[in-house]
């Protein structure tokens, strides 16, 4: 039980897929200006993580590495997260659409976003270098970078929301001062990793 905890925290703080190891901007930048859209956008998110990753690591174990054809691993994985976001965006179209018309582009663009892949691809590696990291394991991890990516989604946006507010200098508005704020966001979470690697121990 510590050990799943670890790794739940571990894909929150330490191990951010958007603030640490850098995937998943584009939607990070793109829809972080309201706090309802970020979240909207983050549980969405979170939750082709874990279908995706619940999908995904018995294709690849129990099919593709019996028939040696781990190569495809890429084409399974991106056709799987495709297909669970069709299902999805159907499934906001139906039950929410403001939500649906407030997210427009940016949730097709789930299939393609490279923090999706990197869940499902980082726990077929993390098992492959630790017997002990099972589809239990993978899972864990898939909803704490779920979680991770609605934290930092949800941070961003508030730091985003008081930006508008603020007397900004003309050379910094726009963009430039969307990438100063979330490099500062990004700098806040490395001192989580004691907090982690105390509970790793």
């Amino acid at each position: 039980m510590k050990g799943l905890i670890a790794i739940f925290l571990a894909a929150i703080l330490t191990e951010n897929y958007v603030l640490c190891k850098f995937l998943g901007i584009c939607p990070f930048l793109g829809v972080s200006k309201k706090l309802g859209t970020a979240f909207g956008m983050s549980v969405s998110v979170t939750l082709v993580m874990v279908m995706a990753t619940a999908a995904t690591w018995p294709i690849y174990t129990y099919i593709l590495v019996p028939k040696n054809m781990e190569y495809l691993q890429t084409l399974v994985f991106i056709l799987v997260i495709a297909a669970l976001v069709q299902l999805v965006e159907i499934i906001l179209k139906k039950l929410i659409p403001p939500l649906y018309n407030a997210l427009g582009i940016y949730l097709p663009l789930i299939t393609t976003n490279c923090a999706v892949l990197g869940v499902t691809m980082l726990v077929i590696e993390k098992g492959q270098a630790d017997a002990s990291f099972g589809y239990v394991q993978s899972l864990v991890n898939a909803f704490g970078a779920g979680i991770g990516f609605l934290v930092a989604m949800v941070m961003f946006a508030g730091v985003r929301e008081r930006i508008e507010h603020c007397d900004v200098p003309e050379s910094l508005k726009g963009l430039p001062i969307t990438l100063v704020a979330a490099s500062l966001v990004s700098l806040s979470f490395m001192g989580f990793t004691g907090v982690v690697e105390n509970l790793l121990a």
